[in-house]
């Protein structure tokens, strides 16, 4: 028998450190070639590290948290054949995942049933008991949709990926009967003295980093202006009604990168990068735009490339792969850097009004509010039209309050009279 050491391997773009994410092994385990043993976070993404030999796990190299060097030991691993130490640096990454929680990989595995696909909320149970404060995966639409059920997510058993609650499982659930109705009544009294700490490491420590250095780097100031959307939501409608069979569903953020496209090119000072060690700005023609995407170890900000090429359809395909690639955690990390601006939207979660972050080193970001019905007086009528607010965020270093609320007034021109987004 014999020991392979396993480095850390060294990731490219001159990175002499990363952070141990998450082990996907444990000492004893036994592994195979290829299979994943660990995840670490560069600044761009979290990358899997794959075994290239067969054998036990005699000891990590490190905890989840834990900075360590390029070429500092990762783990040993028992192998057949001589006696002799072996090293090597682990292969080359499988994949760049900025967002993959997955089951741990094992050697050994318990044979599946191979009969007719089961439908997993009424075979595995639509419920599942998880401890009062366990917080399960769920994208933020279907949180939302289990509030408004007035379901417990923790009781719902997820048959997505990772065990995330998908909405299906929420129509399972209902389907059992399931409700809160069904939990004693004195459980919601009930006196709670528990506490949970929970370690800031991988993708988490890596976005409050970011968020604490553009805050306070960045001379942050927000504007807030109302736009009346109903003209552009019945385009969009017209325009799924009559093609949204052969090219796809718009939605509004397709809508709105055009509006930044257009927008952008009477004020360039907007779609830029700052330098502020090197004191430099630097305008790109190119509009990049970042588009926030909530995944479930926190935001990624995949970037539609080259937006002002691009049709409405070819807008809406890319934002929707992207969308999926990051929650997936498919997305490279050329997909998740090179944004020159960036369009952040909770949807139906928007709220009223938000007061976004600056993705460094942008100098602006456009925030997307909630759509509402709301009286508006129209050439002195009381008439009903879906109102919208744009909450937006720049660098006050480089852009001024007048040039910022120009832009903004641009865009709300632009989506108040949408045949003005198409006309050159």
């Amino acid at each position: 028998m014999g020991t392979h050491v396993i480095k850390m391997p060294d990731i490219g773009e001159g990175i002499a450190e990363v952070e141990l994410s998450q082990w996907h092994v444990k000492v004893g385990d036994l592994v195979v070639e290829d299979q994943v043993l660990a995840d670490v976070m560069t600044d761009k993404a979290m990358v899997d590290i794959p075994s290239p030999v067969h054998g036990k796990v005699i000891a990590l190299g490190g905890q989840p948290g834990e900075v360590m060097a390029v070429g500092s030991v990762l783990i040993s691993i028992e192998v057949e054949g001589a006696g002799n130490l072996k090293e090597s640096a682990a292969p080359a990454p499988v994949k760049e995942a900025p967002i993959a929680p997955k089951a741990e990989a094992t050697v050994e595995s318990k044979p599946v049933a191979a009969a007719a696909p089961r439908p997993a909320a009424v075979c595995q149970g639509p419920m599942v008991a998880r401890e009062a404060d366990e917080r399960p995966l769920a994208s933020p639409a279907v949180r939302k949709h289990a509030l408004d059920l007035g379901i417990q997510l923790r009781l719902v058993r997820g048959t997505g990926p990772a065990g995330r609650v998908l909405h299906e499982d929420l129509e399972a659930y209902l389907a059992q009967g399931q409700s809160n109705a069904s939990a004693p009544a004195a459980a919601a009294y009930a006196q709670r003295n528990d506490e949970e700490q929970i370690q800031v490491i991988g993708m988490r420590r890596k976005i409050a980093q970011r968020m604490q250095d553009a805050t306070q780097r960045a001379a942050h100031f927000s504007y807030v202006e109302e736009i009346d959307v109903t003209a552009i939501e019945e385009l969009r409608a017209h325009l799924n009604e009559k093609h949204g069979a052969s090219r796809g569903k718009l939605t509004l953020l397709p809508f709105l990168v055009r509006a930044l496209v257009v927008a952008l090119r009477d004020f360039p000072q907007m779609n830029a990068r700052y330098d502020d060690e090197a004191q430099v700005i630097t305008r790109l023609g190119a509009v990049h735009v970042g588009v926030a995407t909530q995944s479930d170890v926190g935001l990624m900000v995949p970037v539609v490339r080259h937006a002002e090429a691009r049709s409405l359809w070819d807008s809406a395909a890319e934002i929707s792969r992207l969308a999926n690639a990051a929650r997936n955690g498919k997305a490279s990390r050329d997909e998740l850097s090179g944004s020159t601006i960036t369009l952040t939207s909770l949807g139906a979660l928007g709220g009223i009004v938000s007061t976004p972050v600056l993705n460094l080193p942008e100098v602006a970001i456009v925030g997307v509010n909630k759509i509402v019905e709301r009286p508006m007086v129209v050439k002195g009528q009381v008439v009903i039209r879906k109102m919208m607010n744009l909450s937006s965020s720049f660098d006050h270093r480089v852009v001024d309050g007048m040039d910022a609320a120009l832009f903004i007034q641009a865009i709300r021109g632009l989506l108040e009279q949408p045949a003005t987004l198409f006309v050159e």
